[in-house]
């Protein structure tokens, strides 16, 4: 990417050419960025619909941002050989066939081949052709106006999404507002002949294995966590697969650097601690969102029993004070130090968290949240408005995209092990407590619990007492009301522990953040304020 060649407009279309462009490629990464936020809110209602499982739903949402994460440096490479612009109708398509399949899925499964693998290898080539794109399309002012404005897109939706994924699932369907994207797509494809290409003349030779240590690194890692949560085998292969890769791809890559031989990505970029503590930090940050964005609404939904709007109304504190305070310490930062106020943000979430976790048993509405959530969402406003050009500020021009595909991959990856990670802990706690619950009980007798503990390590599953209730139609009510007693008592010990790995998170985040105070500030940089970073 840092070869591209601007390719100015025509004058006579520089004008309205250029903001038609600018407003296309905004709603691009709306939708990518509210995608997520849609599904959050709605797995209640998808559970119910489809007839699947929390658990289910909740792999195919971090299943997604991993596809993502493990081929957004693969991706970045295939724009540069094929065509960004290629890459980009390519990644839209991808991503509209995956909402689409929202749309028509009767179970399932078709939601993860399409929405979460097709959707995620469309986003792997649509963030990085986009970057290009906008180099190549925009011009001095023109393009720092297009980047704050496609920013200002995905700060919007990420703030927003909670609140309009719950209100049209709740008052239409969680399948209209899927249609509502495809709808979006489309209009963006309608658009794309207006867009410009971005040449690539840089080095065209492909690292074929690197691209494939990569995504079996990344990949193996989060897919072993994943089965692991659902009961299934080849757990320990799974994450030997994921680590190993990892640990081949950076030998990989330093002997490609050693050869001289085109490499997927160049370790150089490594040697400046600017960049490795802010990748550090970028991937600790979205560990930590991951596993507040699968507790929180899980237990909203089956826990309190909200509905999708009431799950929306309640994230809300924490989607809007980070998208405000990332608005006013983005402009108002001056000459602070970008490192305290990072170290501050991740103390922000990490007291947000750690007073969250005491209420949560406690808890019998949302507003008992908020207070925890302004604060979890301060901080992370103060990282969102920091962490990427603290990591890019080092870089030169000509590398800048380069570090920019690592840094987003980074940030993916760390969302999709947030998610995975949490998720799995939160449901292997579940099943451990309601065994032992069952196991001490004095009214469920050793065949009963028995049977409690078989169900529950074939398919752990958080479920509302309402369809708990159901299940249990024609036990004797004694055996009823236990089963329910320990369910109530089981659900938010199971999310406080699920809650401990972003606050784990958050404070490795912190310590990251007292290291990164050791060095002098990084000089603002113009190339990495133009990124779209994380």
């Amino acid at each position: 990417m840092s070869d591209s060649v601007a390719v100015p407009a025509a004058p006579v279309e520089e004008s309205k050419g250029d903001n038609l462009v600018a407003i296309l490629l905004a709603m691009a990464m709306f939708v990518l960025v509210v995608d997520t936020s849609l599904m959050n809110v709605s797995i209640s209602a998808v559970v119910r619909d489809l007839d699947t499982t929390a658990s289910g739903v909740q792999s195919a949402i971090a299943l997604e941002a991993l596809v993502s994460a493990a081929f957004i440096l693969i991706g970045s490479k295939i724009g540069d050989l094929f065509g960004r612009k290629r890459a980009y109708i390519l990644g839209l398509s991808a991503y509209a066939v995956g909402a689409l399949s929202m749309v028509l899925s009767q179970s399932l499964v078709p939601i993860v081949i399409f929405w979460a693998i097709v959707g995620g290898l469309g986003a792997s080539l649509l963030l990085p052709a986009m970057q290009s794109l906008i180099h190549g399309n925009f011009q001095g002012a023109a393009q720092r106006r297009t980047y704050a404005l496609v920013g200002a897109a995905a700060a919007i939706a990420a703030a927003v999404g909670p609140l309009l994924g719950g209100f049209i699932t709740t008052y239409l369907s969680w399948r209209v507002a899927f249609g509502g994207e495809v709808v979006i797509i489309a209009c963006v494809l309608l658009g794309s002949g207006r867009v410009h290409d971005a040449p690539y003349t840089g080095e065209r030779g492909v690292d074929v294995v690197g691209a494939i240590l990569s995504a079996l690194g990344m990949g193996g890692v989060v897919l072993g966590i994943l089965v692991w949560q659902e009961g299934g085998g080849a757990v320990a292969a799974l994450l030997a697969v994921g680590v190993g890769g990892l640990g081949f791809l950076a030998w990989w890559l330093r002997k490609r650097k050693r050869e001289g031989k085109p490499a997927l990505l160049d370790v150089d970029l490594f040697k400046s601690k600017y960049f490795r503590f802010g990748i550090t930090g970028q991937t600790l940050q979205q560990i930590a969102l991951g596993g507040l964005m699968i507790a929180l609404p899980i237990y909203l939904q089956m826990v309190l029993e909200y509905n999708a709007m009431e799950a929306g109304l309640s994230l809300a504190p924490l989607s809007l004070s980070m998208f405000a305070v990332a608005l006013v310490a983005g402009r108002k930062a001056g000459n602070r130090s970008p490192s305290q106020i990072i170290r501050l943000g991740f103390l922000l979430l990490a007291a947000g968290i750690a007073i969250l976790i005491p209420i949560v048993p406690r808890a019998h509405s949302g507003w008992w949240m908020v207070v925890p959530l302004l604060i979890a969402g301060s901080g992370l406003g103060l990282l969102v408005s920091q962490l990427n050009n603290y990591t890019l500020a080092p870089i030169d021009e000509e590398r800048v995209s380069e570090a920019a595909g690592v840094n987003s991959a980074g940030g993916s990856f760390g969302l999709s092990f947030g998610l995975a990670f949490a998720g799995a802990i939160m449901l292997a706690s579940l099943s451990l407590l309601f065994t032992n619950e069952a196991n001490s009980s004095d009214v469920l007798s050793s065949r009963q619990a028995a049977q409690v503990s078989k169900a529950l390590e074939k398919n752990a599953e958080v479920m509302t007492n309402t369809h708990l209730d159901a299940l249990l139609v024609g036990r004797p009510p004694a055996v009823k009301a236990e089963i329910l007693r320990i369910n109530t008592k089981a659900r938010p010990r199971a999310l406080q522990i699920a809650l401990l790995i972003p606050l784990l998170a958050a404070l490795l985040g912190l310590l990251n953040g007292f290291r990164m105070t050791r060095l002098s500030d990084p000089e603002p940089s113009a190339a990495a304020e133009g990124v779209l970073g994380g």
